[in-house]
């Protein structure tokens, strides 16, 4: 008799009932998700970015739907750090899922505030999303310089009482340069990726589609993009690699996976079926049955 394959993964001594979680930013904090989902199937519930002051966002509009995928210019909108403890972590806390909390800032100081704020907060781990705009560097993200990624890990770190993922921005030349920068500053663990910016032109109005004028690309058409980003960093770290991009199946989950990732995130998929991240985990045992795959960890990272 085949016995039920184990799904769990382990990153920087947290355990994970299993490799699925959402891509920030997509779940909100679960609370719109909760009568859809049942959170506690989920490895973990990513949040939405955190700030330590409440974020306006840019000006509307602010999504565009693309061929294969969807455009947001959200600009980070969001509650701020005390508003979160207070109504987004005794929501969570209700669930039997892990939390990573997504923090985003505009400075390094920004971030520090929220890590150190978050340490006697009862949350699993950090994610730290550095494709925020460095106000300080004039705008460019702290993810596109080797040098800043590292000064900024370092000095989340430094306070932070949980294990810190970085999410790293696919914008750059060079991405395991970028993997390699965080784990020397001390990240638990990369994510990638975040989105791709992209533009898109409303020909009827003659102007953008969004106000912004530019915004994240997401959805299948990163995909691939996205797989091969996560094996490129995946080979060049020691440290534990969470893939996303485009993911809305369990093959895509498993393609991630087998590049090297030892968790995945699910995003845009969740906006057009509510339920995607259900029928992941669903999707990936029923492939680890199928094919006697007794352990996860045996497909994490086995295609070299």
């Amino acid at each position: 008799m085949s016995t039920t394959p184990n799904l769990s993964v382990k990153i920087a001594g947290v355990e994970f009932k299993n490799p699925v979680t959402v891509a920030s930013g997509t779940f909100g904090s679960g609370m719109e998700f909760a009568e859809l989902v049942d959170l506690n199937k989920l490895g973990a519930v990513t949040t939405k970015g955190v700030a330590n002051v409440p974020w306006p966002g840019n000006p509307t509009p602010r999504i565009a739907e693309t061929y294969g995928g969807m455009m947001n210019a959200i600009g980070l909108q969001n509650p701020g750090i005390n508003v979160f403890c207070e109504r987004d972590i005794p929501f969570l806390k209700k669930y039997d899922t892990k939390i990573i909390v997504n923090v985003c800032g505009k400075s390094r100081e920004d971030y520090v505030e929220v890590a150190e704020r978050l340490a006697g907060e009862p949350v699993d781990m950090l994610e730290i999303n550095i494709s925020c705009p460095n106000v300080k560097e004039g705008g460019i993200a702290f993810g596109q310089k080797a040098d800043a990624a590292y000064e900024i890990t370092k000095a989340v770190k430094a306070v932070a009482k949980q294990p810190v993922i970085m999410k790293l921005s696919p914008n750059v030349t060079d991405i395991a340069e970028m993997a390699k920068a965080v784990e020397a500053g001390g990240a638990d663990a990369v994510s990638l990726i975040n989105t791709l910016t992209g533009m898109k032109i409303d020909i009827n109005r003659r102007t953008f589609a969004l106000a912004n004028k530019t915004g994240g690309l997401s959805g299948p058409a990163i995909k691939p993009v996205a797989v091969r980003m996560v094996y490129q960093a995946a080979n060049a770290v020691k440290i534990p690699v969470i893939g996303m991009g485009g993911i809305a199946s369990a093959e895509d989950a498993l393609e991630f996976i087998m590049a090297g990732a030892t968790m995945v995130s699910v995003g845009t998929a969740n906006f057009h079926n509510p339920s995607v991240t259900m029928e992941v985990i669903d999707g990936i045992r029923a492939f680890m049955e199928k094919n006697g795959v007794a352990d996860i960890k045996e497909l994490i990272g086995c295609v070299k």
